[in-house]
């Protein structure tokens, strides 16, 4: 293949940069440099201008997070982080991916399992470097400006060079008016690759007087979606928790499903937390999952989102909805760090209206004839 995906590996294990390169090294990436630390790493960015970078965290001289912060700056990558399964290291996956990492990969705890992690990195890494080319090709970027750590003072903004132009920006699809906003009973976000990053710029918008519950759905293991609950909770004036089995539904707080498992809500206004899933489902958690458990609770009265990830997950439940009545809101596919999921509803006619991050939360707002809030 001439046009293969470049790829930068960055690791201070020898061990896993010879691993994960020969990983790469296949009909549709190859490694055109491997760096031991952060400060290697930025300088061979600079140089090398690949097409993804994948980052361990933990490095001498420069780590991960250091690394990450400059070349979202000087020179926007596609960056998959490479994080241990601790809570420590969920948490600075989570600060990495509010920094503007595109993704990350669970590294193994010994090296005789190292081989378990190559269908993962191998899939991440040629579909987030597809996506990257396919950006470069309409002349987008697919980094995002991230709020500075608890700093919301300034709006944040989108880093794409085109988005003004783009024919999704804020467009109603066909006649259906918005809902009656005492007929919305609960929001379905569903949201996956470049969730993280792309949440602050929606939750931390919404007044802690917002009038229903939120249901978070993001693809991501167990561990990780309890940092990412914290980290928008301190962003946020709504409170944000990862769920709990049993949990009641309460007006103006946020739930992220828990990595690992599925998330649903039943007609009592409870969530159920377990580990079933449909045969036909791929993730845990499922938006899929999620929305039809939400649409036999409640019927039209769901407000779903759909938001930047790859895949299909949610298009067809929310085609049950729409066929109910029901409104479904889609994020701008070029605002998008990864398009699959809200280009896969729009092409499924379900979408009533398509939304620029940055309006994702005005437009929630408007639903219900209420503001977001200022910053």
């Amino acid at each position: 293949m001439a046009d293969k995906i470049r790829v930068l590996v960055v690791d201070d294990s020898s061990f896993l940069r010879t691993a994960i390169s020969k990983f790469l090294t296949n009909e549709e990436t190859e490694v055109v440099g491997t760096a031991s630390n952060g400060r290697e790493a930025v300088q061979k960015a600079k140089e090398l201008k690949p097409d993804v970078i994948t980052m361990d965290i933990e490095m001498p001289e420069m780590n991960g997070l250091e690394a990450l912060k400059i070349i979202m700056k000087e020179i926007p990558t596609p960056v998959i982080m490479i994080s241990t399964l601790t809570k420590e290291g969920a948490d600075s996956t989570i600060e990495a991916l509010s920094l503007g990492a595109v993704d990350f990969i669970a590294k193994k705890p010994a090296f005789s399992e190292v081989q378990g992690m190559k269908s993962e990195i191998v899939d991440k890494v040629t579909k987030i470097g597809k996506e990257n080319k396919n950006n470069q090709k309409r002349n987008t970027s697919f980094s995002l400006t991230s709020p500075r750590n608890n700093d919301l003072t300034n709006k944040p903004s989108i880093n794409l060079n085109e988005a003004k132009k783009s024919p999704f920006i804020s467009r109603t699809i066909g006649s259906k008016n918005k809902p009656n906003p005492n007929d919305i009973k609960i929001i379905c976000i569903g949201i996956s690759t470049g969730g993280p990053i792309t949440l602050q710029h929606v939750i931390p918008y919404l007044s802690k007087s917002f009038p229903v519950p939120i249901l978070i759905v993001q693809h991501m293991p167990p561990m990780f979606t309890k940092s990412l609950a914290n980290r928008l909770d301190s962003l946020s004036e709504l409170k944000v928790e990862e769920a709990k089995d049993g949990d009641r539904l309460i007006q103006g707080m946020v739930y992220i499903a828990p990595g690992g498992m599925q998330m649903r809500v039943n007609r009592f206004g409870k969530i159920v937390v377990n580990n079933i899933k449909p045969e036909a489902e791929i993730y845990e958690p499922s938006f899929n999952v999620l929305l039809e458990s939400a649409i036999q609770a409640y019927g039209k009265g769901v407000l779903g989102v759909i938001m930047t990830g790859m895949g299909s997950d949610g298009t067809n439940l929310l085609s049950d909805l729409s066929k109910l009545g029901g409104y479904v809101i889609a994020q701008d596919p070029t605002t998008c760090i990864a398009y699959g999921m809200p280009s896969s509803a729009i092409k499924a006619n379900v979408v009533d209206e398509i939304v620029s991050l940055d309006n994702i939360a005005q437009a929630i707002c408007n639903v219900f004839k209420i503001k977001t809030i200022s910053k």
